[in-house]
């Protein structure tokens, strides 16, 4: 059965340090879809993270390549399996380089922090009660 995929193309500033950070996050390279230009970080079998040079994503677009650490052009929410989940891939980032985004929002049913990474990019982990999700 198919499943859809999303590619996030992200522009970043130093490849390599966004590499080892991503892979200190635990994700992995695929090195298939990678070179000096672009990473393509696996996050899921559904989800990936494509790192891309400035001037390599300047190609695919006509616009302004918005500064993340200024402004805001995306949030990438990824789901976590639990409130410990987020806590561990969240402080994980903030080790690694991360700065925290954001305030820690507990619902009770809905737990989620944010981080943005070495170039600004937003990412929010968030986790919430299959009960909630059916009810």
């Amino acid at each position: 059965m198919y499943q859809q995929m999303i590619f996030v193309n992200l522009p970043v500033n130093d490849l390599d340090a966004s590499k080892k950070f991503f892979t200190e996050l635990g994700y992995t390279i695929n090195p298939q879809f990678s070179d000096e230009k672009a990473a393509s970080v696996v996050i899921s079998d559904t989800i990936v993270a494509m790192l891309l040079t400035k001037p390599f994503y300047a190609t695919f677009t006509e616009k302004e390549i918005a500064d993340a650490t200024k402004t805001s052009e995306v949030l990438v929410a990824l789901s976590a399996e639990s409130r410990e989940k987020v806590d561990e891939l969240v402080d994980k980032a903030l080790a690694s380089g991360a700065t925290p985004s954001g305030h820690t929002q507990d619902l009770g049913f809905m737990y989620g922090r944010a981080f943005d990474d070495l170039d600004g990019h937003t990412w929010e982990v968030i986790w919430m009660d299959p009960a909630a999700v059916q009810g």
